[in-house]
């Protein structure tokens, strides 16, 4: 008989991580490059953790994020699995709904005024 190392190491079971369905990220891409394209933004990161799914939004890179875009399915059925994070851990909306929370961002204080 031969010898299997895999048999013999521990097997763990894997943690399942929150992430962004595909429709989800078009929106989030979507909102981001427009953004940019208004000068306002310039950097994102997207983490997929044990609990949320994270997309942060940076004005430089280098830099904490200015907001934080998170979905916690855990809180779908209470306050909504969206949320939108400021830079100090501020809620500043919460929603069911993706579309409806980033709707937040369509306010006329993110437009550029030359």
């Amino acid at each position: 008989m031969a010898f299997d190392p895999a048999q013999t190491l521990p097997t763990q079971p894997a943690t399942p991580i929150v992430f962004f369905e595909r429709r989800e990220l078009n929106q989030l891409l979507s909102l981001y490059g427009r953004m940019v394209a208004a000068g306002l933004w310039r950097d994102y990161a997207i983490d997929g953790l044990k609990e949320s799914a994270v997309f942060s939004i940076f004005r430089h890179t280098g830099e904490t994020p200015l907001y934080r875009i998170e979905k916690r399915p855990a809180l779908a059925r209470r306050q909504g699995a969206w949320l939108i994070l400021a830079h100090g851990g501020l809620v500043l909306k919460r929603g069911h709904e993706l579309a409806q929370v980033l709707r937040f961002f369509d306010r006329s204080r993110f437009t550029v005024v030359d």
